[in-house]
């Protein structure tokens, strides 16, 4: 079994010292990424993102290189750790809202909520609510997403095309009259100049996104970076091949929506079924 390191001089940040692990053991084990998805049964792009810290892999991945290295669960210890730092995640994300107020043009999906950029207070409240936000920290919380929204107004404000799942749309807020004043700042939002809204209708079936939030941003250097995003986090993706993989499945994806009136006269349907008086 490899003698295990000294702290000294070694990252103190879990998830980097994860990644810096795995590229030790591997480079002293003399192996080839390829070699060592070989050997563990694993794509060997997968190593390659934990070695750079892009991924932690899964538990079961963990232990099947403490087994491979003869690490005795140092492994394991390690991707645990990792896994309960949200420090990676801040930073990503910070470095993700830098490039989001840089971009020259964004483009977006949503599975089931709406981006926070086209939220109302009352949807933003309710949704970070249901996350586990109150008192000081929810204000605090629907001020700062609030505060995004200024970067599709006034002059100079980026082309913005955003696709709506349909479930997003059907997905009513509690309050009836929250709820219709969000719907009524969609159709809004939908004949400005510099925003396209389409939404994927149910009947659009299966498709690469399915899964999938994602917002692309088009940079003043030419290059285009994704941000992929769930409940509970996000991760920023710059690598050529990996925004291209996905901006493909989001064009495949734009070609089975309807068109900006189309989806606009959905929306208008979907507020003829909210009642203006919930109470009758």
């Amino acid at each position: 079994m490899p003698p295990r390191r000294v702290v000294t001089g070694r990252s103190q940040e879990p998830r980097q010292r994860f990644a810096e692990e795995l590229r030790q053991l591997r480079a002293g084990s003399g192996a080839s990424l390829r070699q060592l998805g070989e050997r563990l049964g694993w794509d060997w792009s997968l190593f390659g993102k934990m070695e750079k810290g892009e991924t932690l892999g899964g538990p079961e991945v963990a232990q099947a290189l403490d087994q491979h290295y003869g690490t005795s669960g140092m492994l394991l210890v390690l991707w645990e750790l990792a896994r309960g730092d949200k420090t990676q995640f801040k930073e990503r994300y910070r470095r993700y809202m830098t490039l989001e107020s840089e971009a020259v043009s964004l483009w977006h999906f949503a599975v089931s909520v709406l981006p926070g950029l086209l939220q109302t207070r009352g949807y933003a409240r309710e949704l970070l609510a249901s996350g586990g936000s109150s008192g000081v920290e929810l204000t605090q919380q629907v001020e700062a997403r609030m505060g995004r929204r200024d970067l599709l107004e006034g002059e100079g404000s980026p082309p913005f095309r955003t696709i709506l799942s349909d479930a997003v749309l059907r997905t009513a807020l509690q309050d009836a009259r929250e709820w219709r004043e969000q719907l009524e700042h969609l159709v809004e939002l939908s004949e400005r100049s510099n925003l396209t809204l389409q939404v994927l209708p149910q009947s659009a079936g299966l498709h690469g996104l399915s899964t999938t939030d994602v917002m692309f941003l088009r940079l003043s250097d030419g290059r285009t970076v994704a941000y992929t995003e769930h409940g509970y986090g996000g991760e920023l993706i710059e690598e050529n091949v990996a925004v291209e993989r996905m901006q493909r499945a989001y064009d495949a994806t734009r070609d089975l929506a309807l068109s900006p009136a189309e989806s606009q006269e959905f929306i208008l349907r979907m507020l003829e079924e909210v009642p203006c008086d919930p109470s009758t």
